[in-house]
């Protein structure tokens, strides 16, 4: 047992914690088990409301029912366009349930984009959050004949709003009681013909290098992998999770709604993806998933805090955190923790950390659990030495989600595991990339069977794309990218994701996209984080008038220039930064600069800047 936590309250699971084969079956065993148990929350005017799994089977029977009604059939394609919310996951459940096939599409998807994902998928009923959604399925529909019905969760805003193709869920759900009244096996019978092979789930890819992709996922390889998960990252029903990410991502739909499905844990929903903060200090999750965003975004919120804190709160915080590390530090290296560092470590939590860990909102995490893009290692270390272990996983949309995971008595900070025992993992003895190998795979790619074939090899490996290293211990590290790795003009193979990384530590910076392939040397463009350079400009008397204006201030291109000295200190002078661009353009999710998961596009935003780019190689 190490010091900083205790490794029983982590320790994976091997046995089967809920039968059934497919998802559906799944579920409606849940449902029979834990019945008056609570598993969904969501905060409706203010007031957090709970259901219990009696209830949300209610509500995924009646629109199950409501889906036959209006001639669902067995194998057609449902799709959501929703944020994440307890309705997307009735639906997904009730789709799935009726033997047909869930798709969810990102809410910040243009019109555009909604129809080709409608058409590629041939939808035929689609689920939408609002009116705001509802617009661009009215839009598009003419171009989608194959889609028969749209139905809204919110109806606010449309209480005169008339037409014959849509209707509102609670109508859904009338339809679905009547028609349980006189057809009262017919949904019973839709999950019991749901075979293990069939597909269940689509999910695409963001695009980032073409159209999206539809990956294929069965039921027998959804269910093998969420019982995976329980050997990587232990759940129970007693533990708390929170729903946040988007729903049509691979990560929260394993991650949160399956996993949680198949363990019992409570499943909590943030208001909007703004309350996340808020949110999270209300719900103190024992068990938190995110994205290095989230993590890197609480980090920067306490630097914030500590600079407006008075200098005996500062000297007190510096000790404390000081204390920490050189625990994690001794943790890390598998050595003992003497006894006076430990007294020390205790008296640090009770006087600093502790109310640091209530500030984010992960007092009552066991662990933290990190994924879908690289987190800097030295923020692991800081949560570390707050006394919250933070784990890596790794995987991707074809793989399911995870296929690898740091254990928790072996931290590694910048690597990501070994292999999860679910699945086979190996490197390319070639190229270095990384290659993946078990029922986890995807079944392939939705009407491309060349790019599956490009994607997976006749003996079954999927070539991931992503390039690393692994160790003595079958550690694995991703390095880069494999179209990512930077050859400069005196040909240096250069991995910009290790340099991008320690940028974004900075509290000031969101993200950033290393230039240099081909090059003398290496620029950056770097997208600044708004709140917290807006307070250094106000803290400073720094004058601007908007977004733009704030970036091109002296005084937040020096602040900029000081982390990129201080970064450039830690890599060897070809690796280093010698000039950057800041992005004059708040970006947001619905901006195509980046993806879904907010995430800059590289080879999007070197086209979009190539004039900007060239500028700092004149």
């Amino acid at each position: 047992m190490s010091y900083l936590w205790d490794l029983s309250n982590i320790q994976p699971r091997t046995e089967v914690v809920l039968p059934g084969d497919t998802i559906p079956a799944m579920f409606w065993q849940a449902v029979e088990r834990r019945g008056p148990n609570v598993w969904l929350r969501q905060k409706d005017l203010g007031i957090w409301r709970s259901w219990t799994w009696t209830q949300v089977g209610q509500a995924v029977r009646e629109i199950g029912h409501g889906l036959l009604a209006i001639g669902f059939g067995s194998r057609e394609t449902a799709s959501i366009l929703s944020n994440t919310n307890i309705e997307w996951v009735l639906s997904d459940l009730a789709v799935l349930s009726a033997n047909g096939v869930a798709n969810g599409i990102y809410p910040t998807d243009a019109a555009e984009q909604v129809h080709y994902l409608c058409e590629d998928s041939r939808t035929t009923v689609l689920f939408v959050e609002d009116d705001e959604q509802l617009d661009k399925a009215l839009e598009v529909r003419k171009g989608l004949p194959q889609l028969r019905k749209i139905v809204v969760f919110d109806m606010e805003g449309l209480r005169d709003f008339r037409d014959d193709q849509v209707i509102s869920l609670d109508e859904l759900r009338a339809l679905g009681r009547e028609h349980a009244k006189t057809h009262p096996k017919a949904l019973d019978e839709r999950v019991a013909a749901v075979s293990p092979d069939d597909l269940a789930i689509l999910v695409y890819t963001s695009g980032t290098t073409g159209k999206p992709k539809g990956a294929m996922h069965a039921h027998k390889g959804l269910v093998y992998t969420v019982r995976g998960y329980n050997t990587l990252i232990a759940r129970d029903d007693n533990d708390e999770c929170m729903c946040f990410l988007p729903l049509c991502h691979i990560a929260e739909r394993m991650g949160g709604e399956y996993f949680s499905l198949y363990t019992g844990a409570k499943l909590n929903f943030v208001e909007n993806p703004e309350t996340v903060p808020e949110n999270v200090r209300e719900i103190a999750p024992t068990v938190f998933t995110a994205v290095p965003r989230v993590w890197e975004k609480f980090y920067s919120g306490v630097m914030i805090a500590l600079k407006e804190a008075s200098r005996t709160q500062q000297a007190a915080y510096a000790w404390a955190i000081g204390v920490g590390q050189r625990v994690a530090d001794l943790v890390l290296k598998g050595q003992e923790v003497p006894g006076s560092l430990k007294l020390q470590f205790r008296l640090a939590r009770v006087l600093v950390l502790d109310n640091v860990r209530k500030l984010i909102g992960i007092h009552r995490s066991r662990f933290l659990v990190t994924g879908a893009a690289p987190i800097s290692p030295d923020l692991v270390r800081w949560y570390l030495a707050l006394g919250v272990p933070m784990l890596e996983v790794w995987g991707m949309t074809e793989t399911c989600g995870a296929s690898t995971g740091v254990p928790a008595e072996r931290i590694k900070p910048g690597s990501i595991g070994p292999a999860a025992q679910y699945n086979e993992v190996k490197l390319d003895p070639t190229t270095g990339e990384i290659m993946v190998r078990g029922p986890n795979v995807f079944m392939g790619y939705l009407n491309l069977p060349e790019k599956t074939a490009e994607t997976i090899d006749p003996d079954g490996w999927l070539h991931t794309g992503d390039v690393g290293v692994v160790d003595e211990e079958g550690f694995f590290r991703i390095t880069d990218r494999m179209k990512d790795i930077i050859i400069t003009a005196g040909g240096k193979n250069i991995t910009p994701s290790e340099i991008e990384n320690e940028l974004k530590f900075s509290p000031y910076i969101t993200d950033a996209v290393v230039i240099g392939d081909k090059r003398p040397y290496l620029t950056v463009i770097i997208m600044i984080d708004q709140e917290n350079v807006e307070k250094f400009a106000q803290d400073n008397d720094v004058p601007f008038s908007n977004y733009a204006s704030l970036t091109r201030t002296a005084e937040v291109q020096q602040l900029i220039q000081d982390v990129i000295d201080a970064v450039n200190k830690k890599f060897a002078r070809v690796e280093q930064v010698k000039k950057f661009w800041l992005l004059e353009t708040q970006l947001t999710a619905e901006d195509e600069e980046l993806t879904p998961t907010m995430k800059l596009k590289r080879k999007l935003v070197q086209q979009k800047y190539a004039e900007q780019i060239e500028a700092m190689y004149r």
